[in-house]
């Protein structure tokens, strides 16, 4: 039985890890064990941000309507609770868009809260 080397396997592997370490710096995209420690470290924080990314998001779309509705007179709570009674399915992306850049619709929405809540 013959002898198998592993030079071409070996550089495909390494190229494949430097190849996505391109952008790091200095020796973190040079040598091939700090590009793969680096990688392994840079992925992990990549899983763990496209969850934290959905919570900011709603934290963002939570405070641009609760700034929205104090200049209503209104509590965030108070508004949510109402637009469930007036039986209004809005998210809150598209609630916070409204409360920024349509104020006219979004004080409309709050009159209907207000008529559901009395």
């Amino acid at each position: 039985m013959s002898r198998v080397k592993t030079g071409v396997i070996r550089r495909q592997r390494h190229k494949k890890i430097l190849k996505l370490a391109r952008g790091f710096y200095s020796g973190r995209r040079k040598h091939f064990r700090k590009a793969k420690e680096q990688l392994e470290r840079s992925l992990c924080y990549a899983f763990r941000d496209r969850k934290q990314k959905k919570r900011d998001f709603r934290r963002l779309w939570i405070t641009r309507i609760n700034a929205a509705c104090r200049t209503h007179g209104m509590s965030y709570s108070k508004f949510m609770h109402g637009l469930k009674l007036a039986q209004i399915e809005l998210d809150r992306k598209v609630l916070a868009h409204m409360a920024m850049n349509e104020a006219e619709h979004f004080s409309q929405i709050i009159t209907l809260v207000r008529q559901a809540i009395k």
